[in-house]
Parts: C-alpha cells; structure tokens; sequence
C-alpha cells in the first residue's frame, strides 16, 4: 500500500490545484460581469456636453451629444460585422457649432460603397467618447494613401483629418446617415473569457483525476 501514497498524494494535490484555478476563474468571471454592467450602464447614461478636458481613463464610453457640421472627407477602416459581412468604418471630421474639430465615427457601409458619396452638413450627434484598442501583434500598418485603415489609431486620424486627437462613436444621427449603418460603442468588445478559463481548469482537474485513477489501478494489479 505504500507505494500507492505517492500517486494518491500526486493526484489530490493536483486536482485541488486545478480546482482552485477554476474557483479563482469564477471569481474572475464574477469580477468582470460587474464590470460589464458598469460599462452598460454608463453607456446608456444622460448624454453630456463634449467636455472642454479630456481624461481618457475617466471618459470612456461617456456619452455625449453635440451639435454642429459633419465635414467633407472621410477615412475607412476596414471591418467586419456579424451577419453583415465585411465593410468599412467611416470616420468624418465634425465640427461643432462652438469651433471644435473632432473624430466622427459614423458607422458601417458595405465593401463596394467605399467610393459612394458621403452626405454632409449641419447634424446632432447622440454618442460615445472611446478610444478604441483596435490593434494587435498581427494588425497591418494602416495605407493612409489608399485610404484603407486597419485600426482606428486616433492620433493618426486626427493629424490626417486635422481634428483633435477625440473620437466619438455615433449612437444616433439627425438627420439620419442614409445608407450608413451605427455601429455604436457597447461592451461586447470587453473579453470575458473567464467562464471559458473556468471550464477548462475544472475539466483537467476531472482529467487528472481519472488518469490517477488509471495509475492506482495498474500499480494495484501488478502488485
């Protein structure tokens, strides 16, 4: 029997420390639904002024509405959109009606209406502030002379629109953007990947214990 405590000790041990990552993952998970419901809730908030002072930290999602004149020109982001397909993003110059230039995310158009005319003019913008982490390891270098943008790298689109380095994601729009479809700015885009974490820690310790089981078992049948 002795030779049977090592493998029995090798088993609990690493099931409780597997099981203890799954718990921990809960946690986590618990964590970050909070935190989720906290971005929601902010998100669909009373819009406020475009503030005067920008704190990136503080006022993400923060909604806002300001009045003024959806410029000419635009850039385009490539995107793509569940049950829509590929497309772009479109980001406008807007100025307000109290002479500030900023970042405008319109919304989504299909891949073939990159070259279709933009409407312009006075508009009321309902919309998030964001600043957006579009970009990883395998993203692309943005081709600003072809005008094909694989992330929205704000201060790139600010000194090429000559805007402040601000963005608001577009919510609603009057008048309306025809043929331009709002993607605004919701907390899908947060990971929470925590129940998936936890899935897969308990399912090893279940592994762990079956295969020390198995081991049990041989060393029992040879003695």
């Amino acid at each position: 029997m002795k030779r049977l405590i090592a493998p029995l000790l090798i088993g609990l041990i690493g099931a409780a420390i597997l099981v203890a990552l799954g718990t921990w993952q809960i946690q986590r998970l618990s964590w970050k639904s909070d935190i989720l419901a906290e971005i929601d809730q902010k998100i669909a908030g009373d819009p406020q002024p475009l503030p005067r002072v920008i704190s990136p930290s503080e006022q993400r999602y923060m909604p806002v509405t300001m009045a003024g004149t959806i410029e000419n020109g635009a850039l385009f982001v490539l995107v793509s959109v569940k049950r829509r397909g590929p497309g772009w993003r479109v980001i406008s110059p807007f100025t307000t009606d109290d002479g500030r230039r900023v970042l405008l995310d319109r919304g989504f158009v299909p891949t073939d209406a990159k070259d279709a005319p933009l409407a312009a003019g006075p508009a009321t913008v309902l919309g998030n502030m964001h600043w957006p982490d579009d970009r990883n390891s395998s993203t692309p270098d943005n081709d600003i002379p072809n005008n094909t943008w694989f992330a929205r790298d704000i201060q790139q689109m600010a000194e090429t629109l000559d805007t402040e380095p601000l963005l608001v994601i577009t919510r609603e729009l009057s008048p309306a953007d025809k043929g331009m479809t709002p993607l605004p700015v919701d907390s899908s885009g947060v990971a929470n990947d925590h129940l998936q974490y936890a899935v897969t820690w308990f399912s090893l310790a279940g592994i762990w214990i079956l295969m020390t089981g198995v081991w049990i078992r041989r060393l029992m049948h040879k003695g």
